[in-house]
């Protein structure tokens, strides 16, 4: 786990000076050595970062020369199926190892295969830079889910791309400016989306993707433009298909027995590293089965982190104590004071360096830097309820949809009218912002309006819910889906969106921040395709969602660990902003505060500020989305 960037262009040249204050900027997330490398003749430079996960030594180091001479790497990720290359390889004959790091099989992969069919055959989380000096292409590419991020744009006469913005802000040419669609997505669902960046004509390159570029490449500044060059090396999509047209032929309990198979592999994979190993265990079944699996490999070694809120209605402590204890594992529960959390919020900005807005940031970011203290990597649970139906969502939808697609639209968007006004008059609280919620689906006219509408801020009312259907960031519902089961469809859009765009940004910075490896055991390919072979009602009733992991959880954790209630990681936003909060953000949206803010509604913004503070309203969520632009705003603009 690592972080990288470099240049295409001119500013090679001075790839020492500039490369050096890349690197020093991207230091959170490498704090253990820089390394540069520059053909000023070809034009390019590549700088990393490094965070010494798996082989220590100096044979670990990038940027990596492959044996022949020909690529050069940095490389920012994990390859869990490394030994299974490097024994692949040596098939071929005349290898000569320099150690055994995950990078250096990567790279001999690259010159044996090539950089796409060798991203095929790997199984990680990743973003690369990948330059080959026979014919000067740099490849740039990231991991199927999109776990690592990487961003590329033209700042200048130069193409620079990093792990994060803020090694761009190095170059002596760049100049801040804000991207309205970025702005909309962030304001309407918490976080901008690939291939968007906050910046125009800086772009993250979606999951799955690559892309090739030469020294003295055109650069279009249009989304259109970037999109067109991107070549895909594996597509959701097409996994998806593959495994619905080979379906689970064997009985239920065979089935468990290849999950439970399947997670034991992934999470072996992931225990792989040259530094002590941890978990996050959040008291829910997918972490718990995790824990559970990493103390079958490693008895007696395991240690587990959860995070404590004084928040009782959000606190799940007891549930992982009871938990930790029925496992035998080393158990450090970390309090989450509102006080304490509160005195984070000023580094977010610093933290995310792209406006962000999940408030479990913060909770993330505090686990993040205590398990450091123990652990250089940290498995988390993420991931089990988009791929095995754990969303409450998505049985609301099973429910909900068949009447909305009776009843005429007209009739809804005045159910959807008087829903909202009594939430306006109910006390502050989950009632009223469920029928806000409730009400906004109500109009969706199709199942990808209906996703939309799962997760925007139902407060902006815009049109850009409209517009985001058409956008490049938003995905197709692929035809092997289209005449699915509407829960099947929402897991779809999760998993292609809400995974790579929002859930991963959230760990990926909190994580870097702190210098620990987070990895991610249930997102493992296999796992992925084998819950799509499986028949739906083996995932979900009309009551629980998750029903095979659930019973995978009954025969090995505490009882009521197993038949648990999705709870949700939730976090007091709207409490705060009416109480310790409430003087911060008041500064922070009052009017003559926004009048230097071209890119913001002020008159709306105010109208939901007062409703909220009033009580008559619960616009918390998206009254963070615009104090986190506000910070950040203020910290880059």
């Amino acid at each position: 786990m690592c972080g990288l960037a470099g240049i295409l262009g001119p500013g090679a040249d001075d790839a020492h000076r500039l490369g050096a204050a890349m690197g020093l900027a991207l230091a959170h997330r490498g704090p253990d050595a820089q390394g540069i490398w520059a053909d000023a003749e070809a034009g390019v430079a590549l700088v990393h970062r490094r965070l010494s996960i798996l082989e220590l030594s100096a044979a670990g180091a990038q940027p990596m020369h492959s044996a022949d001479g020909r690529w050069v790497l940095a490389f920012n990720g994990e390859i869990y199926n490394h030994r299974a290359l490097r024994a692949e390889l040596e098939k071929s004959g005349g290898r000569h190892w320099r150690g055994h790091s995950d990078t250096e099989v990567l790279l001999e992969a690259i010159a044996q295969w090539g950089v796409k069919e060798a991203l095929q055959r790997c199984t990680g989380m990743f973003a690369l830079a990948a330059w080959d000096r026979q014919t000067r292409i740099l490849t740039l590419a990231r991991d199927r889910l999109g776990e690592k991020p990487l961003y590329v744009g033209r700042v200048g006469g130069d193409i620079v791309f990093g792990s994060e913005l803020r090694a761009f802000r190095q170059h002596p040419a760049w100049r801040h400016d804000v991207e309205p669609a970025a702005l909309t997505w962030m304001l309407e669902v918490g976080y901008v989306p690939a291939p968007w960046s906050i910046h125009p004509g800086i772009f993250k390159l979606p999951a799955a993707s690559m892309l090739q570029l030469r020294p003295a490449q055109a650069w279009s500044k249009d989304v259109g433009g970037f999109c067109q060059q991107l070549q895909p090396y594996w597509q959701l999509d097409s996994e998806i298909e593959q495994a619905r047209q080979s379906p689970w032929t064997g009985s239920e309990s065979e089935a468990l027995e290849t999950l439970q198979s399947l997670l034991d592999d992934a999470v072996c994979a992931q225990m792989d590293a040259d530094v002590p190993v941890a978990a996050l265990l959040s008291g829910g079944i997918d972490s718990s089965l995790i824990v559970a699996s990493m103390v079958k490999q490693a008895p007696g070694k395991v240690h587990a982190f959860t995070v404590g809120f004084d928040e009782p209605t959000l606190d799940e402590t007891s549930a992982a104590t009871a938990t930790a204890q029925f496992l035998g594992v080393h158990h450090t529960v970390l309090p989450l004071q509102s006080n304490t959390a509160l005195d984070l919020v000023e580094s977010l900005p610093e933290v995310y360096d792209e406006p962000f807005a999940d408030a479990a940031q913060l909770p993330a970011l505090m686990v993040c830097h205590a398990a450091k203290g123990i652990a250089g990597v940290v498995l988390t649970g993420d991931g089990g309820d988009e791929l095995f139906h754990g969303y409450q969502r998505y049985l609301d939808a099973a429910r909900l949809w068949p009447w909305m697609t009776r009843t005429p639209a007209r009739l809804r968007g005045w159910i959807c009218r008087r829903a909202e006004t009594l939430a306006e008059c109910l006390p502050p609280g989950r009632l009223g912002r469920a029928l806000i919620r409730q009400s906004t689906r109500l109009t969706s006219g199709d199942v990808p309006s209906y996703a939309m509408s799962l997760l925007r801020f139902p407060s902006m009312r815009t049109k850009a819910a409209t517009l985001f259907l058409q956008d490049p960031a938003w995905p197709r519902l692929p035809a092997c889906l289209l005449q699915a089961p509407i829960g099947e469809q929402l897991r779809y859009f999760d998993q292609a969106f809400t995974l790579p765009e929002g859930i991963h940004t959230k760990l990926d910075r909190a994580s870097m921040r702190a210098g620990l490896e987070l990895r991610v055991p249930m997102l493992d390919l296999r796992l992925l395709s084998f819950s799509w072979q499986l028949p739906l009602h083996w995932l979900a009733n009309k009551d629980q969602g998750k029903c095979l992991l659930r019973k995978l959880a009954a025969s090995q954790l505490p009882p009521a660990t197993a038949h648990r209630r999705k709870h949700g990681f939730d976090v007091p936003v709207s409490q705060w902003l009416r109480g310790p909060l409430k003087k911060w953000s008041a500064s922070l949206l009052a009017p003559h505060a926004l009048e230097n803010e071209p890119h913001l509604d002020a008159k709306r913004i105010q109208v939901l500020f007062k409703a909220h503070q009033s009580g008559k309203a619960d616009y918390g969520y998206a009254l963070w989305a615009v104090l986190m632009f506000r910070l950040w705003s203020l910290r880059y603009g």
